[in-house]
């Protein structure tokens, strides 16, 4: 049957609702944290520890995952993790040891949200899209900032109203309920139903060339496997910008908050701001994408980059003067440039290593992400402990916003293929 509009837009869809769904349950962990320490009296650093024992599991996950997006595609991964995080917040109402916890928020729930967020995403829909990949990414991807500002506040008034075990089981049934049938729709690239990407028309016999986005034939001609990748200078660079990536967004993301409090905002603003930067990331995932698809996957990864380097600079000037409009600052700075990062990791990887493993060897570049997510924290934290306050941290952090950026621009998926605003530059040659 054909539709009156191109079949990805049908995957940004249904991508645009997991990521809202999948991503802010792992989040709701958070809202649950307080009454579970509240009810069993467990310390704290016990109870949390699921949370961070899920992110361990992510990691170790997270190459298997890629391979088994190449082998099966993507509706066995999201309805593996369906299952995984779905059954994972069932049973972990029936938690009564700390070990409970583990199993279900952590394992389950941690490999669950590689498959429904955004590793397991990135596997498959850049192949939908060429010209427009970086935009519709944006919009896909723009799901987690919709659901976080519906999905967990219905979440907070119903752990108020009803207790967490029935919040919990909630999140449960409506990840069974919404995204196992609705998953079912996805293919893991257009030519497995007979389209071209991006909509495109299936080139006439005898027609003209269309312009060809390869700048690199000879690296694009190559069958690159996950062990000719790893012997490669751009694919340690690629892991080193997603490093630092990571490490830049979480160390603000899971610091911020107690940062504010510590130097004397209300908990009404540290809250907000925290909300704020989810919201702005809507909007600044869309446009940096679709930036992306014109100047180039480099610069905008430097704009996002750069956009936490103003945001760990205003953080320190924080210290000093406790201003609201630095906290606009702040915020902006987080939410509209920092979040642009999240459009264009999957892109930056795929026209690097596009290919039959190129599942395989983005799960193994996103351990080193998820590495870099666990270390930011880690270190801030360790580095404030040590030294009383923030600032050797913030100023760390920002020297790893340099360094993020630095990479991605030394891996140069420019060289290896052009986005569409670049094409213009290229000779007329073999449609890719």
């Amino acid at each position: 049957m054909r539709l009156p509009f191109f079949y990805g837009w049908v995957v940004v869809a249904v991508t645009f609702v997991t990521m809202a769904i999948g991503v802010n349950a792992r989040t709701a962990f958070s809202l649950f944290f307080p009454p579970i320490i509240s009810e069993f009296g467990w310390e704290r650093g016990v109870t949390a520890g699921a949370f961070s024992f899920g992110f361990v599991v992510s990691g170790i996950v997270s190459p298997l995952i890629g391979r088994l997006m190449d082998r099966a595609g993507p509706r066995a991964v999201m309805e593996l993790g369906v299952v995984l995080m779905g059954g994972g917040l069932l049973l972990a109402p029936l938690t009564s040891t700390p070990w409970h916890l583990y199993v279900t928020i952590g394992v389950m729930v941690g490999a669950g949200s590689v498959c429904l967020g955004y590793s397991g995403q990135s596997l498959f829909l850049p192949n939908w899209f060429i010209r427009k990949r970086g935009f519709a990414i944006g919009i896909a991807f723009a799901g987690v900032g919709i659901g976080s500002v519906t999905l967990l506040p219905w979440v907070q008034h119903m752990i108020e109203q009803t207790g967490w075990r029935t919040a919990c089981t909630a999140m449960g049934l409506l990840i069974l309920v919404v995204l196992a049938p609705i998953n079912l729709f996805l293919h893991k690239r257009p030519e497995d139903i007979g389209l071209q990407p991006d909509g495109d028309a299936t080139p006439a016999a005898g027609a003209a060339t269309p312009v060809s986005n390869i700048v690199d034939p000879v690296w694009v001609g190559t069958d690159w496997t996950l062990k000719r990748a790893v012997a490669t200078a751009r694919f340690w660079w690629i892991a080193l910008g997603y490093f630092s990536g990571l490490y830049i967004w979480y160390a603000v993301q899971v610091h911020q908050t107690k940062f504010l409090l510590d130097i004397g905002f209300s908990p009404g603003v540290a809250v907000w701001a925290l909300g704020i930067v989810s919201l702005l990331g809507i909007p600044g995932q869309i446009l940096l994408g679709h930036v992306s698809d014109r100047i180039g996957r480099e610069w905008v990864w430097a704009i996002s980059c750069a956009g936490f380097a103003i945001c760990f600079a205003a953080l320190m000037a924080l210290k000093f003067q406790p201003s609201l409009w630095l906290v606009y600052v702040m915020v902006f700075a987080q939410g509209a440039l920092g979040y642009g990062l999240t459009s264009i990791m999957g892109a930056v990887v795929f026209e690097i290593f596009q290919g039959r493993h190129q599942g395989s060897i983005f799960g193994t570049i996103m351990l080193a992400a998820l590495a870099g997510g666990a270390a930011g924290p880690w270190l801030t934290g360790f580095l404030y402990d040590r030294t009383g306050d923030y600032t050797l941290a913030f100023a760390i952090a920002m020297v790893v916003s340099g360094l993020s950026a630095l990479s991605v621009w030394q891996a140069a998926p420019r060289k290896v293929r052009a986005v569409a605003g670049r094409l213009h530059k290229l000779k007329p040659g073999t449609s890719s």
